[in-house]
C-alpha cells in the first residue's frame, strides 16, 4: 500500500470532513433541540436541515484554508473544482418533478399495476420502489429518485404510515436507486466516473453489473412489499387517473428532460436548456404546479459542499484501496462509501494506474451497493431526503434508524454482485 504523505492542509480538511460527517449523524438531536430551546430555534432548525451540513462545513474548510494558506490558494482550490453533478442534480430535480413528466410516469405506473393480480394500492408501492428506480438507468438516478419520492410521499408517507413502514421504504429505495442506475453507463454518478477511462460501454454495464442489479432491486421490492402488505393496502392510497395533461406540454417536458439527460457533462448547455424550460413553464402556468426550486438548491447546496470538502481526501481515499484482494475491497468500498460519495470513491479508484478487472468490478459493484446506507452515500439520496422528511418526526430522519433499516436491502446487493 502507497504511503500518500499529507499536508497540514490535508489533515486539518480530514478532521473537517469527520465533522461534518459526524453533524450528519447528529440531525435529530438539533430538531430536537429547536423543540426544546424555542429561543434559538431557528439556529437549530438550520443546524438540523441535512442539506446545509456540508455546506456549512465547506465555508469552515475554505476559511480555514484561508487562515492556513492564504486567500488566494483558498480561492485557486475552489475554482479548482468541479461542480457540474450539483448543478445537474439541481436541474434534473426541478424538471423531473414537474406536473407534466410527474403525470406521465404516475400514468405509466398505473398502467403497468393494471396487469399485476394484486390490489392496485400495493402493486403501485411495489413498482415504485423497482421499475422506477430501474427507469435510473435512463433519466439518470437523481430523475428516478427525484420521481419515486414524489409518488411515495402522496400516496403513502401522508397517509400515517408507521415509523417501522415508512424507514424500510426509504432505505430500500436508496438502496434501489443506487444499484438501479448500473444498467448503463451514463446514469449512475458512481459509473459515469470511470466508465470512459475504462471504456465501459452500456452493453458491458448490463452483462456485468445491471442483471445483478435488476434481480436485486425486484427481490428487495417484493419482500418488503409482502412483509407490509396489509398495512400499505390499509393505509395507502392510489388516486384515480391523472389529471388530464396536454400531450403537447408532456411532450416538450420530456424533451427537455432528455436535452439535459444527454448535455450532463455539459453544464453550460444543461443550465440554457434549465432557463427555456422555467420560460416555458411561465408560459403554460395552467399546466404546472410549484416548482421545488428551494428543495433542488438545498441538495445542491450539500452535494457542492460534499465537492469542496471532498477534494482534500484523495490521500487517505486511494491508500485504503490500493493493493486489496478484490473481495475484501468490494466490502471496503461498501464500507467506505456510507462515509463517503460513492462517486468520489470511483473518482479516485480511476485514478490508480494499471489495476485488474477485478479491482475495476469491486470498486464499482461495491460503491454502489453501499449507495443507500447514509444519506451523503450517493447523490440523489439528499433529494429523496428532502422530498420525504416532512413526514417523518420533526420533520428529520435518524441517520442510524436509515442506516439499520438499509441494511437488509444492501445484503441483498452483495448477494447479487458477488454470488451471482
Amino acid at each position: 500500500m502507497p504511503n500518500i504523505a499529507a499536508s497540514t492542509p490535508e489533515i486539518v480538511a480530514a478532521v473537517i470532513f469527520a465533522l461534518a460527517v459526524l453533524h450528519t449523524f447528529s440531525t435529530k438531536f438539533f430538531a430536537h433541540l429547536a423543540h426544546a430551546q424555542p429561543r434559538h430555534a431557528g439556529l437549530w432548525h438550520l443546524l438540523a436541515e441535512v442539506e446545509v451540513v456540508f455546506g456549512f462545513w465547506a465555508f469552515i474548510l475554505i476559511a480555514t484554508l484561508v487562515g492556513l494558506s492564504g486567500k488566494d490558494a483558498a480561492v485557486d482550490y475552489l475554482e479548482a473544482r468541479n461542480f457540474t453533478e450539483p448543478m445537474f442534480v439541481f436541474v434534473i430535480m426541478v424538471i423531473a418533478a414537474s406536473r407534466p413528466i410527474l403525470n406521465t410516469i404516475i400514468a405509466l405506473v398505473q398502467f403497468i399495476a393494471s396487469m399485476i393480480p394484486m390490489q392496485r394500492v400495493v402493486a403501485v408501492y411495489f413498482l415504485c420502489l423497482s421499475v422506477v428506480p430501474l427507469l435510473g438507468s435512463f433519466i439518470t438516478e437523481p430523475a428516478a429518485m427525484t420521481l419515486a419520492a414524489l409518488m411515495l410521499r402522496d400516496r403513502y408517507f401522508q397517509q400515517q404510515l408507521s415509523n417501522r413502514l415508512k424507514y424500510a421504504t426509504l432505505g430500500l429505495l436508496f438502496v434501489n436507486i443506487s444499484i438501479g442506475g448500473t444498467l448503463t453507463n451514463f446514469a449512475a454518478p458512481p459509473v459515469l466516473m470511470v466508465a470512459g477511462k475504462w471504456q465501459w460501454d452500456s452493453l458491458f454495464m448490463l452483462s456485468h453489473f445491471g442483471w445483478k442489479a435488476a434481480f436485486a432491486v425486484f427481490v428487495n421490492a417484493a419482500v418488503l412489499t409482502w412483509f407490509f402488505r396489509h398495512e400499505i393496502a390499509a393505509k395507502g392510497q392510489v388516486d384515480g387517473a391523472p389529471a388530464s395533461m396536454s400531450r403537447t406540454v408532456a411532450g416538450v417536458h420530456l424533451l427537455f428532460l432528455v436535452g439535459v439527460v444527454f448535455f450532463a457533462h455539459h453544464p453550460v448547455v444543461f443550465m440554457g436548456f434549465f432557463l427555456f424550460f422555467l420560460g416555458y413553464t411561465e408560459a403554460y402556468k395552467q399546466y404546472q404546479d410549484r416548482l421545488i426550486l428551494r428543495e433542488g438548491l438545498l441538495v445542491a447546496f450539500f452535494l457542492a459542499g460534499l465537492v469542496v470538502l471532498g477534494g482534500l481526501q484523495r490521500w487517505w481515499l486511494q491508500s485504503a484501496l490500493t493493493g486489496v484482494e478484490p473481495t475484501v475491497l468490494y466490502f471496503l468500498a461498501t464500507a467506505l462509501t456510507a462515509v463517503t460519495d460513492n462517486a468520489a470513491l470511483t473518482y479516485l479508484a480511476s485514478l490508480v494506474d494499471g489495476v485488474s478487472p477485478e479491482f475495476k468490478y469491486a470498486i464499482v459493484a461495491g460503491a454502489v451497493t453501499g449507495g443507500g446506507l447514509t444519506i451523503i452515500a450517493n447523490a440523489p439520496n439528499p433529494a429523496g431526503l428532502s422530498i420525504l422528511k416532512s413526514s417523518f418526526d420533526e420533520q428529520s430522519v435518524s441517520p442510524l434508524g436509515l442506516f439499520l433499516a438499509a441494511l437488509p436491502p444492501t445484503c441483498v446487493a452483495i448477494f447479487a454482485f458477488l454470488a451471482l
